[in-house]
């Protein structure tokens, strides 16, 4: 419902309102908060922050043969809190399919565009703007890539084909979505991350980059609460994420994967050693419905992590991701994170609060447009949680 406002009641009302913020700035000195506190510009000024971004990416290259420090008992030290927000995108966009990598300028420059297009706020796209709340990724300590995908292999940079078993379970869940009545059920409600029950990183790699390519703000967010933290102890070690506190405890005593009857939301997850690097493989994920598994990979994926620290604030991280019966061959990534203040904030992710009717009502409307044109509704749960 409209609400009209006579035209000199708007024209005093931001006469007001300018007068104000205008005594307010000529009270506070430049860069400090009202409260006297100072601001940091990185966290207000999108062109600092890129101009901070491209500092710390010279300034952290890997250093060659770099040894990191030892535990008490042996084990090199990549404990940490880790920042795994990025902007580059997890398959190559089409525009760079001849380009596997930037220069360090053009690297510098492909965030900058990205980090404008995620510091922009749409009115007419009804979202949170996370930035009010510095959750933004240029918000946070982010550094440019050289690599134009995460994936790296394919050397094409992108997800190999599905599997005929792959492509018919695709088919399948978009016509059973097709034959829902949105008024009954939504799709969204499928996903666990909506409902509060896993974080965005349930059952799949720490860094999943844009898929394919950043061409609005939704599409170049980098993502929000992007923290992990490494502990580690004689014998295993701990990841534990942000979004939704989910914990993988990686056992790294030689100890072996459970039957294949045993099932876990977040895998299972033995590691080793192989010099600096810790690998982790992650096997007997969930087989429910709807799963949780990573581009829709079945109960029989198996991913294969690589953590190696390559100078004091960097983590270089690798995965690759193998399921037969979803992909005819297995795929790679590799990219670097930086290592960050200790210290991370709670994902409060709950349900049945205001975001839960807002997210179900929206769902409902758009499934019944994409379903009334004869377009595919999608394969993937909803993007967000309530929080």
């Amino acid at each position: 419902m409209r609400i009209r406002v006579p035209l000199a009641i708007i024209v005093v009302t931001l006469a007001v309102a300018i007068g104000w913020a205008a005594a307010v700035v000529a009270q506070s000195p430049s860069g400090f908060a009202s409260s006297g506190a100072k601001v940091d510009q990185k966290v207000v000024d999108p062109q600092a922050a890129i101009k901070a971004a491209a500092a710390a990416f010279r300034q952290a290259q890997p250093i060659p043969n770099f040894a990191a420090p030892k535990k008490p008992w042996g084990d090199p030290d990549i404990s940490g809190t880790y920042l795994v927000a990025t902007y580059t995108p997890l398959q190559r966009p089409e525009r760079l399919k001849d380009k596997p990598l930037f220069t360090q300028d053009e690297a510098v420059n492909e965030l900058a565009r990205v980090i404008g297009q995620d510091a922009e706020v749409d009115p007419r796209n009804v979202h949170y703007d996370w930035k009010e709340y510095g959750m933004d990724g240029w918000q946070s300590p982010i550094r440019p890539s050289l690599r134009t995908s995460l994936i790296v292999d394919p050397p094409d940079g992108r997800i190999p084909p599905l599997t005929a078993e792959g492509q018919k379970r695709r088919a399948d869940r978009a016509a059973a979505a097709r034959a829902r009545a949105p008024e009954v059920s939504v799709r969204t409600l499928a996903s666990t991350y909506t409902r509060c029950i896993t974080g965005n990183a349930a059952g799949g790699p720490l860094v999943r980059g844009g898929n394919p390519d950043p061409v609005n703000t939704t599409g170049s967010e980098a993502g929000v609460t992007a923290e992990i933290e490494i502990l580690q102890s004689p014998g295993y070690a701990a990841i534990i994420t942000q979004s939704g506190s989910d914990v993988r405890i990686v056992s790294t005593n030689g100890s072996k994967h459970p039957p294949s009857n045993v099932r876990l939301w977040l895998g299972d997850s033995r590691g080793h050693w192989e010099g600096n690097t810790l690998v982790v493989e992650t096997t007997n994920f969930n087989d429910k419905t709807p799963a949780t598994n990573f581009q829709g990979s079945t109960e029989d994926l198996k991913m294969t992590e690589r953590f190696t620290l390559v100078n004091p604030t960097t983590l270089k991280y690798e995965y690759t991701m193998e399921d037969p019966h979803t992909w005819t061959r297995p795929w790679s990534v590799e990219t670097f994170v930086p290592r960050i203040p200790a210290g991370m904030f709670e994902f409060a992710c709950h349900e049945s609060n205001y975001g839960v009717m807002n997210v179900v009502k929206g769902a409902q409307i758009r499934e019944k447009e994409l379903i009334d044109k004869g377009l595919p509704i999608g394969a993937a749960g909803g993007a967000g949680g309530a929080q």
